[in-house]
């Protein structure tokens, strides 16, 4: 018995066999992105027992659920788990329920897109390739790069211009070859898509390459693992660009559900910038289709004009009763100064935008003060500096003399 049945095109229906090597579906193109179907009696009977008996506690133990071929294309690296850190002090200044925070900022290369990279490597380790290329506004590039060079595998990033110089930084030290293009996140991931074809690279491309996408399906296995498959969150926030986390996010609840692993399944809600914002206006139109609109947001790695992987991003929302809305930067900002001064976690505007998502949605009533929430952070704010601590309090100069024991006493009186 197979573990997977099939490959299907999500905007066509037509399936492939499993093993297959094709990433897109041949009727629909680019736009034809495929899923990886399941035996959900197979994964039934045989999950809960691989992952306990698994010698490896990163992502590669929930195999049962994901396209891995074998345990020797397993990367080097260990991806996962990230913490889960429940949070008194910051769920008191909101007033909700302790919100439960899955903090991915602290995976290998600091962000969510090491869960996808380590599939796409395993997957491209198993085929006998050694090169693999990407188009990225940082996270995913950063990813790739770092997680393929212990492997000695070489990675060709494709960055817009824009890119925070943090995220060019690591790129460069983990040895990638990297091309700024002159244009926009889309821009660079046509670019990739047309290199990939021309020389036959591997491509890491969650919305192209199916593989990806399964790895972001780990972050629901994982926190449901570390609640110890009770207790599930009722509603799970993350930030949305290009709709790749959180359609994988949603599909991995949603197979744990199927699979009778868990009774209760949560909703799941997107959070999108008010000036990048392409998904959820479709989710909210009750359609499919997408308008493209020019991005204006400083979340860079939200920001977004064509979301490659909307169809996942909605449709599986949808299964998870789940929904979407939007927030405003000055709203992201203030959320990434709550997280770190409340709960010392220090996370780039696109991660913070999840925890907005919470105070809009306590606000708008689509939660209560006592629901039980999760949210994603999907990124470091060390990629993002200025934009993660815009809303940060700035320095206090003092005079180089006796005036500056003075100007502190103001602030902080002596006792008695």
């Amino acid at each position: 018995m197979e573990k997977i049945i099939s490959k299907e095109c999500v905007k066509c229906g037509k399936t492939f066999d499993f093993n297959k090597d094709i990433m897109t579906c041949d009727v629909c193109g680019i736009e034809g992105i495929l899923d990886f179907n399941y035996d959900y009696d197979f994964t039934r009977d045989n999950y809960l027992k691989e992952v306990e008996s698994s010698s490896r506690k990163d992502l590669f133990r929930f195999n049962v659920l994901l396209p891995v071929a074998d345990t020797s294309s397993y990367t080097r690296t260990i991806v996962g788990p990230s913490p889960v850190i429940k949070s008194q002090r910051l769920s008191d200044h909101i007033g909700i329920k302790p919100i439960m925070i899955k903090d991915d900022g602290r995976l290998p290369t600091s962000s969510y897109k090491d869960r996808a990279s380590a599939l796409a490597i395993s997957d491209a380790k198993h085929k006998g390739i050694n090169l693999i290329c990407a188009a990225s506004t940082g996270n995913a590039a950063a990813s790739i790069a770092g997680l393929t060079a212990p492997e000695g595998i070489q990675s060709v990033i494709f960055v817009p211009g824009s890119a925070p110089a943090a995220k060019l930084a690591q790129l460069g030290t983990y040895g990638a070859k990297v091309f700024t293009v002159d244009g926009s996140y889309d821009d660079a991931f046509t670019l990739s898509l047309q290199a990939a074809e021309m020389f036959n690279w591997y491509l890491r491309s969650t919305a192209v390459n199916p593989v990806l996408s399964e790895g972001k399906k780990t972050g629901a296995f994982e926190l449901v693992h570390q609640l110890n498959y009770k207790n599930i969150p009722e509603v799970v926030f993350v930030s949305v660009g290009d709709g790749c986390i959180i359609g994988g996010l949603a599909k991995g609840f949603l197979d744990l559900y199927r699979s009778g692993i868990i009774s209760t399944l949560p909703r799941v809600i997107g959070v999108q910038s008010e000036g990048s914002s392409v998904i959820h206006d479709a989710f909210h139109s009750g359609s499919e289709n997408i308008v493209i609109k020019s991005p204006w947001t400083r979340a860079d790695s939200i920001s977004v004009a064509f979301p490659r992987d909307y169809i996942k991003a909605i449709r599986n929302v949808k299964s998870c009763d789940g929904t979407y809305i939007t927030v405003s930067d000055s709203e992201i900002f203030n959320a990434s100064f709550l997280l770190g001064s409340k709960e010392g976690i220090f996370a780039e505007p696109a991660a913070a935008t999840s925890l907005a998502g919470v105070i809009k949605a306590l606000e708008k009533g689509i939660i209560s003060k006592s629901t039980d929430t999760a949210i994603f952070i999907t990124g470091n704010g060390l990629k993002d500096v200025s934009g993660s601590s815009m809303s940060a309090p700035k320095p206090t100069q003092l005079p180089k003399s006796e005036t500056s024991l003075k100007t502190l006493k103001n602030i902080f009186p002596l006792p008695g």
